[in-house]
């Protein structure tokens, strides 16, 4: 019997969902399909530069599992390279890692920020520099008191588009 696959935290959403060949209509290509946690496993090892055991530990998953998700991810987008292939971002057993709600104090203005990214300089709607940490972020509005977010959230499997919920820890400061 198979082991279930254990959940896999990523730090960042991709903004993009495909690559493919240029020239070449999609429906006349083939797809190899990137797993979200594949393509984490590559920004860790490959663009951050990390060792497996920190990037593993990042994760969530051993530094097997780790190995063998960065050698998945290695095949498919060497074979997406190498026979002309579209490259489709989706899917896995995947929860979104420390994710920060940012609020403007000036006007309104909510987003959220993936973990390790840097806090920003001001408000991409107004341009102000009053930012705080969304109240909701901090445990205020889900009546535990400061502190006290939800905890450790379940993983679902993503499909297109898609990733498990939220945040993995709650933190009090950006």
């Amino acid at each position: 019997m198979v082991r279930p696959v254990c959940c896999r935290s990523i730090g960042l959403e991709p903004g993009v969902r495909y690559f493919k060949p240029r020239g070449i209509p999609l429906t006349e290509l083939e797809e190899a399909i990137l797993g979200l946690d594949e393509l984490e496993a590559v920004r860790l090892a490959d663009l951050e530069g990390l060792y497996q055991e920190q990037a593993a530990e990042k994760m969530g998953v051993s530094r097997q599992t780790f190995g063998r998700v960065i050698e998945s991810a290695h095949r498919k987008i060497s074979d997406a390279l190498v026979n002309g292939k579209a490259l489709k971002i989706e899917g896995g057993e995947v929860k979104m890692a420390g994710m920060k709600k940012i609020e403007c104090t000036d006007c309104g203005h909510k987003w959220e920020l993936g973990q390790g990214m840097a806090r920003p300089s001001q408000c991409p709607n107004c341009k102000s520099r009053n930012l705080n940490r969304s109240p909701e972020d901090r445990g205020f509005d889900r009546g535990g008191g400061p502190g006290r977010g939800p905890g450790r959230g379940k993983c679902q499997r993503s499909g297109a588009g898609k990733s498990g919920p939220g945040r993995a820890r709650g933190r009090n400061s950006i």
